[in-house]
Protein backbone atom coordinates (compact mmCIF):
# COMPACT_ATOMS: atom_id res chain seq x y z
CA UNK A 1 0.00 0.00 0.00
CA UNK A 2 1.41 3.33 -0.84
CA UNK A 3 1.76 5.95 2.17
CA UNK A 4 -0.75 7.72 3.03
CA UNK A 5 -0.39 11.91 4.32
CA UNK A 6 -2.69 13.71 6.75
CA UNK A 7 -1.75 17.49 6.90
CA UNK A 8 -2.67 18.65 9.98
CA UNK A 9 -4.63 21.66 10.60
CA UNK A 10 -3.46 22.70 13.60
CA UNK A 11 -0.23 24.15 11.74
CA UNK A 12 -2.03 25.96 9.25
CA UNK A 13 -2.65 29.64 8.97
CA UNK A 14 -5.94 30.07 10.71
CA UNK A 15 -6.05 33.82 9.15
CA UNK A 16 -6.01 32.58 5.97
CA UNK A 17 -8.06 29.06 6.30
CA UNK A 18 -9.65 28.96 3.22
CA UNK A 19 -6.31 29.67 1.23
CA UNK A 20 -4.39 26.49 2.65
CA UNK A 21 -7.55 24.16 2.66
CA UNK A 22 -7.29 25.20 -0.94
CA UNK A 23 -4.01 23.67 -1.21
CA UNK A 24 -4.65 20.45 1.00
CA UNK A 25 -7.64 20.31 -2.26
CA UNK A 26 -5.17 20.80 -5.18
CA UNK A 27 -2.80 18.15 -3.37
CA UNK A 28 -1.99 14.58 -3.15
CA UNK A 29 -2.85 14.55 0.62
CA UNK A 30 -5.04 11.82 1.23
CA UNK A 31 -6.83 13.16 4.28
CA UNK A 32 -6.67 16.37 6.62
CA UNK A 33 -5.76 15.65 10.09
CA UNK A 34 -7.91 17.69 13.03
CA UNK A 35 -6.78 18.02 16.40
CA UNK A 36 -9.43 19.10 18.85
CA UNK A 37 -7.81 19.79 22.07
CA UNK A 38 -9.73 20.57 25.53
CA UNK A 39 -7.20 21.95 28.05
CA UNK A 40 -8.14 18.98 30.18
CA UNK A 41 -6.17 15.67 28.33
CA UNK A 42 -3.81 17.73 27.09
CA UNK A 43 -2.45 21.16 27.83
CA UNK A 44 -3.71 23.46 25.11
CA UNK A 45 -6.64 24.07 23.64
CA UNK A 46 -7.83 23.87 19.61
CA UNK A 47 -10.73 24.15 18.16
CA UNK A 48 -13.85 22.70 17.89
CA UNK A 49 -17.30 22.03 16.59
CA UNK A 50 -17.40 24.92 14.44
CA UNK A 51 -14.45 24.49 12.61
CA UNK A 52 -14.67 20.86 11.86
CA UNK A 53 -18.33 21.97 10.62
CA UNK A 54 -16.82 24.84 8.42
CA UNK A 55 -13.80 22.95 7.01
CA UNK A 56 -15.93 20.06 6.07
CA UNK A 57 -18.19 21.89 3.70
CA UNK A 58 -14.60 23.23 1.48
CA UNK A 59 -12.35 20.47 2.30
CA UNK A 60 -12.49 17.68 -0.91
CA UNK A 61 -10.57 15.20 1.34
CA UNK A 62 -11.43 12.68 3.76
CA UNK A 63 -11.75 14.47 7.89
CA UNK A 64 -9.13 12.29 10.00
CA UNK A 65 -10.63 13.66 13.47
CA UNK A 66 -8.55 13.33 16.60
CA UNK A 67 -10.05 14.22 19.65
CA UNK A 68 -7.69 14.90 22.59
CA UNK A 69 -10.20 15.44 25.08
CA UNK A 70 -12.09 13.81 27.82
CA UNK A 71 -14.72 11.42 27.10
CA UNK A 72 -14.99 11.96 24.28
CA UNK A 73 -17.99 9.30 23.62
CA UNK A 74 -20.31 12.08 24.60
CA UNK A 75 -19.19 13.80 21.07
CA UNK A 76 -19.86 10.63 18.51
CA UNK A 77 -23.07 11.72 17.04
CA UNK A 78 -21.36 15.59 16.74
CA UNK A 79 -18.36 13.82 15.10
CA UNK A 80 -20.38 12.65 12.69
CA UNK A 81 -22.90 14.93 11.88
CA UNK A 82 -20.03 17.63 11.53
CA UNK A 83 -18.38 15.37 8.80
CA UNK A 84 -15.62 13.14 9.69
CA UNK A 85 -14.13 10.13 8.21
CA UNK A 86 -12.42 8.56 11.19
CA UNK A 87 -13.03 9.59 14.76
CA UNK A 88 -9.91 9.04 16.96
CA UNK A 89 -9.95 8.47 20.42
CA UNK A 90 -7.34 8.51 22.98
CA UNK A 91 -6.98 5.07 24.74
CA UNK A 92 -6.34 7.02 27.79
CA UNK A 93 -9.56 9.10 27.66
CA UNK A 94 -11.88 6.14 26.98
CA UNK A 95 -12.97 4.28 29.86
CA UNK A 96 -15.18 2.01 28.12
CA UNK A 97 -13.22 1.76 25.03
CA UNK A 98 -14.62 -1.47 23.47
CA UNK A 99 -18.34 0.41 23.43
CA UNK A 100 -16.55 3.58 21.80
CA UNK A 101 -15.24 1.77 19.20
CA UNK A 102 -18.75 -0.06 18.38
CA UNK A 103 -20.77 3.46 18.89
CA UNK A 104 -18.45 5.24 16.29
CA UNK A 105 -19.12 2.48 13.78
CA UNK A 106 -22.71 2.46 14.35
CA UNK A 107 -22.38 6.30 13.94
CA UNK A 108 -21.06 4.99 9.93
CA UNK A 109 -17.97 6.34 10.93
CA UNK A 110 -14.61 4.35 10.94
CA UNK A 111 -12.56 4.35 14.85
CA UNK A 112 -8.86 4.88 15.10
CA UNK A 113 -7.19 4.40 18.99
CA UNK A 114 -4.43 6.89 19.87
CA UNK A 115 -1.79 5.94 22.22
CA UNK A 116 0.62 8.40 23.96
CA UNK A 117 4.26 7.81 23.98
CA UNK A 118 4.38 6.37 27.34
CA UNK A 119 1.16 3.64 26.61
CA UNK A 120 2.33 0.33 25.09
CA UNK A 121 0.81 -1.18 21.89
CA UNK A 122 -0.15 -4.33 24.56
CA UNK A 123 -2.81 -2.46 26.11
CA UNK A 124 -4.75 -2.88 22.80
CA UNK A 125 -4.67 -6.53 22.19
CA UNK A 126 -8.46 -7.33 23.13
CA UNK A 127 -9.95 -4.49 20.95
CA UNK A 128 -7.60 -4.34 17.96
CA UNK A 129 -9.50 -5.99 15.14
CA UNK A 130 -12.30 -3.65 16.16
CA UNK A 131 -9.83 -1.09 15.37
CA UNK A 132 -9.97 0.63 11.67
CA UNK A 133 -6.79 2.74 12.99
CA UNK A 134 -3.78 3.09 15.36
CA UNK A 135 -2.52 6.29 15.96
CA UNK A 136 0.72 6.24 17.76
CA UNK A 137 1.86 9.76 19.25
CA UNK A 138 5.50 10.41 18.57
CA UNK A 139 5.15 13.51 20.84
CA UNK A 140 3.79 13.54 23.55
CA UNK A 141 0.32 15.75 22.60
CA UNK A 142 -0.80 19.35 23.20
CA UNK A 143 1.49 21.02 20.99
CA UNK A 144 3.28 21.22 17.65
CA UNK A 145 6.30 21.42 16.48
CA UNK A 146 8.23 19.25 19.31
CA UNK A 147 11.31 16.63 19.15
CA UNK A 148 10.16 13.16 17.62
CA UNK A 149 10.30 10.82 20.15
CA UNK A 150 13.19 7.80 18.93
CA UNK A 151 11.33 4.75 20.82
CA UNK A 152 8.20 5.50 18.05
CA UNK A 153 10.29 3.42 15.77
CA UNK A 154 10.33 0.12 17.59
CA UNK A 155 6.67 1.01 18.99
CA UNK A 156 5.93 0.89 15.36
CA UNK A 157 7.45 -2.57 14.63
CA UNK A 158 5.11 -3.94 17.88
CA UNK A 159 1.90 -3.00 16.63
CA UNK A 160 2.59 -3.66 13.32
CA UNK A 161 3.72 -7.79 14.86
CA UNK A 162 0.25 -7.32 17.16
CA UNK A 163 -2.06 -6.66 14.14
CA UNK A 164 -0.33 -9.64 12.03
CA UNK A 165 -0.89 -11.90 14.76
CA UNK A 166 -4.26 -10.87 14.78
CA UNK A 167 -5.04 -10.88 11.42
CA UNK A 168 -6.33 -7.28 12.43
CA UNK A 169 -6.83 -4.93 9.73
CA UNK A 170 -6.18 -1.41 11.40
CA UNK A 171 -4.00 1.32 9.48
CA UNK A 172 -0.78 2.63 11.85
CA UNK A 173 -0.54 6.31 12.10
CA UNK A 174 2.12 8.45 13.13
CA UNK A 175 1.90 11.77 14.42
CA UNK A 176 4.59 14.41 15.57
CA UNK A 177 7.55 15.35 14.83
CA UNK A 178 6.77 13.95 11.03
CA UNK A 179 9.88 15.23 8.82
CA UNK A 180 12.37 15.01 6.06
CA UNK A 181 14.64 12.75 8.58
CA UNK A 182 12.12 10.57 10.47
CA UNK A 183 9.16 9.78 7.65
CA UNK A 184 11.10 7.50 6.07
CA UNK A 185 12.17 5.37 9.39
CA UNK A 186 8.71 5.59 10.02
CA UNK A 187 7.74 4.28 6.70
CA UNK A 188 10.49 1.26 6.86
CA UNK A 189 9.31 0.26 10.60
CA UNK A 190 5.49 -0.17 8.72
CA UNK A 191 3.80 3.11 9.35
CA UNK A 192 1.11 3.19 6.59
CA UNK A 193 -0.38 7.14 7.02
CA UNK A 194 2.24 9.98 8.19
CA UNK A 195 0.86 13.12 9.70
CA UNK A 196 2.67 16.29 9.38
CA UNK A 197 2.14 19.57 10.37
CA UNK A 198 4.57 22.25 10.39
CA UNK A 199 7.14 20.13 7.94
CA UNK A 200 4.21 21.11 5.72
CA UNK A 201 2.32 24.12 6.70
CA UNK A 202 5.63 26.14 6.88
CA UNK A 203 7.30 24.72 3.57
CA UNK A 204 7.61 27.22 1.02
CA UNK A 205 6.58 24.66 -1.21
CA UNK A 206 3.94 22.56 0.64
CA UNK A 207 2.58 20.57 -2.38
CA UNK A 208 5.85 19.30 -3.32
CA UNK A 209 6.41 18.36 -0.09
CA UNK A 210 3.11 16.29 0.30
CA UNK A 211 4.29 14.55 -2.79
CA UNK A 212 7.96 13.64 -1.08
CA UNK A 213 6.25 12.64 1.93
CA UNK A 214 3.71 10.05 -0.41
CA UNK A 215 6.31 8.60 -2.43
CA UNK A 216 8.25 7.02 0.76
Amino acid sequence: MATLVSPSLLAADFINLQRDIDMINRSEADWLHLDVMDGVFVPNISFGFPVIEAVAKTCKKPLDVHLMITKPERYIERTAKAGAMMMNVHYEACTHLDRTLHEIHEAGMKAGVTLNPSTPVCMLEDVIRDVDMVLLMSVNPGFGGQKFIENTINKVKRLRELINATGSKALIEVDGGVQAETAPRLVEAGVDILVSGSYIFKSDKPEEVIRELKKL
